[in-house]
């Protein structure tokens, strides 16, 4: 028991930062193949994002389960968990959108093309923000603000999106169509808000640790 606990207070070689840079660039492989599905909804594209989220699952299990038997950690441990979920939220967004997208037999259209690639911006950033937040957290700031604005395009886009929808004619053979659109905007939706908050979660570690 006495050994147990001087090993849970020993200072542990940092990989949170790696785990971090992992489950984001996952993300950014995964979000990648949503853009590409929705220009082309093929199993293939599918796949691409199913695979990058079970991997990013994993990814995040091992940087909880390091979380758990490390008493010192770098940052704060509550803003690593914070992040860690953050970045898999976004993930997460993209591969149930695929997903219901299947389940509810609706065909990708420009909107959804345009959000998912301004998805796919933001991720992107969020991976360069983590990748200089160690050595150069200023440079991590404005890669975080970047992903902030990118994720205010995206909530124009929905609104766009949803506008236009809700322009139609509401024939009752099209009412359920237009219900399960927007149901698939608002999970893009919900994704570009996960990137927002990633980006504050960055935020506020480079404000406590410089």
């Amino acid at each position: 028991m006495i050994r147990w606990f001087q090993d849970f207070l020993k200072p542990r070689e940092d990989h949170f930062m790696a785990y971090l840079q992992q489950q984001a660039q996952l993300g950014v492989t995964g979000l990648e193949g949503l853009a590409a599905y929705m220009k082309s909804p093929t199993r293939e594209n599918e796949e691409r994002v199913n695979q990058a989220e079970k991997a990013a699952d994993e990814v995040r299990r091992m940087l909880i389960d390091d979380l758990n038997r490390t008493f010192v950690t770098p940052i704060d441990r509550e803003d690593l968990f914070m992040l860690s979920r953050t970045v898999d939220d976004i993930l997460d967004y993209a591969h149930s959108t695929v997903e219901e997208m299947i389940e509810l037999k609706i065909e990708p259209n420009e909107f959804l093309s345009q959000m998912a690639q301004l998805l796919l911006d933001a991720s992107k950033e969020i991976l360069l923000a983590l990748q200089r937040l160690e050595k150069h957290p200023n440079v991590a700031s404005e890669h975080a603000r970047q992903a902030k604005r990118i994720e205010n395009h995206i909530e124009k886009a929905y609104r766009r999106a949803v506008g236009e929808l809700f322009s139609r004619p509401a024939v009752p053979e099209e009412i359920v169509k237009m219900l399960k659109l927007r149901e698939i905007y608002r999970h893009v939706s919900n994704a570009g808000d996960r990137a927002d908050e990633a980006a504050n979660v960055i935020t506020d570690i480079i404000v406590k640790t410089t």
